[in-house]
């Protein structure tokens, strides 16, 4: 009968080099925040209530797409192409994809492309759409949020914050259409109209690949990044910064000081025994290796945990690759991952000649500690 086997072990990841402190940002909040957990790596008034300027469009394309297809043709409400400040153009009656819509909305920060959507979703109605917006919030536990605007135009009472942001930007990087938007410094798009991107970063910060800027003159300079280096995602959000230069500079420190965090070794080594199996008979036991290695980012300032579960028995015969058990790499109390344990190599069933001689010998060794 098999029986399971649990071991733990732990080890560093690595040996922790001195951890520079949080680069000094003049903003009024900022977060940076692991892009695949959340886990806050450091902020400042993170829960602050703030105006937040054009990063209130992650709320309005969020909403679009979950409610609308890329293909649908909008036609441009009056209300939308009347908002005025920063803009694409659009006269009322002009007809463009919503695809087209986001890509002004997100590239851009084009205030009338956001509204045509939220005339679109919102059947008409403007301040329907608001209102769903808030219920989305309140959804997604967005607590320090509420929204009186589809565009981000500065509004008695609209407000978020660091941690909402990041945690929504986050959220909408799930989806496919907006990762390839977000990326992008310029598109074209109906009319001939060309978008420019108001994010520095894509061309500045190698790595940078979305999400988000805004700016007026209640908010100040605001903006969320996410950056990818080798693996190791970082998100940094950045409100209420003075300048447009100062927001840059900040937003770039901050994420270097967060990707510093990481670094990429080799958690799994393919060939390396983790655990070994008995598999009776006088055999030595069966070494346990990886399915396959593994190389990822992880927190150079928290241990990792290796847990193996384990056949304490393994049934002749085991052949090399078969699964006898898995391990479990833990982070703090996170599951990085879990790869399956293999048989490093075969061991073959003895015939009736090898198992009759095995149960001799043990006989014969039990009845001389007997009378030993």
């Amino acid at each position: 009968m098999k029986r399971r086997l649990v071991v733990l072990a732990a080890a560093l990841a690595l040996a922790t080099p001195a951890l520079a402190a949080v680069p000094h940002v003049r903003a009024r909040a900022y977060t940076v925040e692991d892009g695949e957990t959340g886990q806050v790596l450091a902020e400042y008034r993170e829960r602050a209530r703030v105006p937040i300027a054009s990063l209130t469009k992650l709320m309005t394309v969020l909403l679009t797409v979950e409610r609308a297809k890329p293909g649908d043709v909008v036609t441009v409400a009056p209300g939308a192409a009347a908002v005025g400040e920063s803009s694409i153009g659009l006269r009322a009656g002009d007809r463009l994809t919503v695809r087209e819509l986001l890509d002004g909305a997100l590239i851009q920060s084009a205030n009338d492309a956001a509204d045509a959507l939220a005339y679109y979703v919102g059947k008409g109605n403007e301040a329907r759409f608001v209102a769903l917006m808030n219920t989305r919030a309140r959804q997604l536990g967005l607590s320090d949020t509420h929204y009186a605007r589809p565009d981000g135009l500065d509004a008695p009472g609209h407000v978020s914050s660091a941690r909402d942001v990041t945690k929504l930007a986050r959220l909408l990087m799930r989806r496919p259409i907006v990762r390839s938007i977000v990326r992008k410094q310029s598109a074209t798009i109906a009319g001939g109209r060309v978008l420019h991107t108001w994010n520095d970063l894509l061309a500045t910060f190698p790595g940078v690949f979305g999400v988000k800027t805004g700016h007026t003159s209640a908010a100040g300079w605001n903006e969320v990044a996410s950056v990818d280096r080798g693996g190791a995602v970082v998100y940094g959000t950045i409100l209420g910064s003075p300048d447009r230069a100062t927001r840059n500079a900040d937003l770039s420190a901050l994420l270097r000081w967060g990707l510093s965090r990481y670094r990429r070794i080799p958690v799994l080594t393919p060939g390396r025994v983790y655990a070994k199996v008995k598999v009776g008979y006088g055999r030595s036991p069966v070494g346990l290796v990886p399915a396959k290695g593994l190389v990822r980012p992880v927190r150079i300032d928290q241990p990792f945990v290796l847990r193996v579960v384990a056949e304490a028995v393994a049934t002749l015969p085991v052949i090399r690759g078969e699964r006898l058990g898995e391990i479990r790499v833990y982070q703090g109390s996170r599951l990085l991952v879990r790869r399956a344990l293999v048989a490093g190599r075969t061991v073959k069933r003895p015939g009736a000649l090898g198992r009759a001689s095995f149960y001799a010998g043990r006989t014969v060794h039990h009845m001389w500690g007997w009378v030993s």
